[in-house]
């Protein structure tokens, strides 16, 4: 291993469950900043200060010395899989990943829904399941193919007026707007495997919401109207629904697709984490500066709907103040569940899409796992560090990691001489 050269750039580490994206920042920083692969970059990193002015000394946030760290796309606690990290000069092109697309395997379990669209959550509602099957499903993932309207939860990041939506989520507030839909493409959406009905291990949570929670959540999370009989005279068209948007206030757009939770009552909350809250693709303490917002350049007139033209399906809409007498309790015989694959672009919810989805079938539900199995270049299985490497010390995660800076480092140069030969 060199210990002459500086090394920075970009690669890939694949992130466990239940921790934060932050958290694998603040691991990788723990394990760079004391070794000898990256010694020759904190000693460049004293000597720039040390010629600083103190305008600039005291402009710094962080004054502590240690490795430069940011990561390309905030994944959800629950979610493992791809998480891009750049280093030094790295961080400036995370901005690069952001936009790029991204794959996933994600579980969809069907009959409950929750405040945050996953397993983490507190449960709003039950819904029939007994009638959603896999060729139901398939018939409804054709919606959502393609150029569409997605909107995304309120756990999120994503603002409302200078506000965080999970802010509202966490105080219990009705939103002083509704959250508006906004366009993403799906460019593949598939059935991996299909879950009966007691052959998985899938299971709602246990925690149910309050009644005012409840009350709060049908306004603002659009859980109780799920389809009954769509009729195609009905729907909107694509312009009207273009028009419509541009009329209601537009929400600030953070590049943020994880969801942070936050259990404590609001009486002893404290203030929220920054590093968590920070903008997802630049989390590290100096590169939150270059977030950028997802492009959302393209025209609404030619997206589809995923509240419109979908498969019907013939159920009442489910209430969130009780739960339907039709409704098995979870231990007798847990629902049905989907696992599903997609590629989707920047700005994409998962955790929607299982929302959206069951509502489309006639039911309710909610994310039960995710794994970000692609991000642009890097891949699971083929060009992604195996995060449980980083306790084995840096003999072990050293060379590996040296070896992908360097191997993006040569892609990135190569990449520049040929843009210089076509100019």
């Amino acid at each position: 291993m060199s210990q002459a050269k500086v090394i920075e750039g970009v690669f890939a580490i694949g992130k466990p469950p239940s921790i934060t994206s932050a958290q694998v920042v603040r691991d990788l920083q723990t394990a760079f900043n004391p070794s000898k692969l990256f010694a020759p970059w904190l000693a460049i990193e004293k000597a720039n200060r040390a010629q600083e002015s103190r305008f600039q000394r005291n402009r710094r946030r962080d004054k502590r010395l240690q490795v430069k760290i940011g990561h390309g796309g905030t994944l959800d606690p629950l979610a493992t899989g791809v998480l891009i990290i750049g280093v030094g000069k790295g961080t400036k092109h995370l901005q690069n990943f952001l936009s790029c697309t991204k794959s996933y395997e994600a579980t969809l379990l069907f009959g409950a829904a929750t405040d945050t669209y996953d397993v983490k959550g507190k449960i709003l509602g039950k819904a029939p399941y007994a009638h959603v099957t896999q060729e139901k499903v398939e018939e409804a993932l054709e919606g959502f193919k393609g150029k569409i309207m997605q909107r995304p939860p309120v756990y999120s990041a994503l603002r409302i007026q200078g506000k965080r939506l999970y802010e509202y989520a966490r105080e219990g507030k009705e939103l002083p707007v509704e959250i508006q839909e906004r366009p993403v493409t799906v460019e593949k959406l598939e059935i991996m495997e299909w879950l009966e009905p007691g052959s998985h291990e899938h299971r709602w949570p246990a925690e149910e919401a309050g009644q005012e929670e409840k009350e709060v959540a049908e306004k603002v999370l659009h859980i109780g109207d799920r389809n009954v009989e769509a009729d195609p005279s009905e729907n909107k068209t694509h312009d009207a629904q273009a028009s419509e948007t541009a009329k209601r206030k537009r929400l600030e757009i953070d590049d943020e697709d994880g969801l942070v939770y936050d259990t404590q009552p609001a009486s002893k909350r404290r203030e929220p984490d920054p590093e968590i809250v920070m903008s997802g693709g630049l989390l590290a303490t100096e590169t939150s500066e270059n977030s950028q917002t997802d492009d959302l350049s393209t025209s609404s007139a030619t997206m589809k709907s995923t509240s419109a033209d979908l498969p019907s399906a013939t159920s009442e809409p489910a209430s969130l103040s009780s739960s339907p007498p039709s409704v098995p309790p979870p231990t007798a015989e847990n629902p049905p569940a989907v696992k599903l694959r997609m590629t989707v672009t920047s700005g994409f919810y998962v955790r929607s899409l299982c929302h959206d989805l069951s509502k489309a079938v006639g039911s309710l539900g909610i994310m039960s796992e995710l794994v970000r199995t692609r991000q642009g270049d890097f891949e699971l299985g083929k060009n992604v560090m195996d995060y449980a490497e980083l306790e084995k010390g840096e003999e072990v995660w050293g060379p590996k990691v040296e070896g992908m800076l360097e191997e993006w480092v040569k892609r990135v140069e190569g990449e520049g001489s040929e843009l210089e030969e076509a100019m």
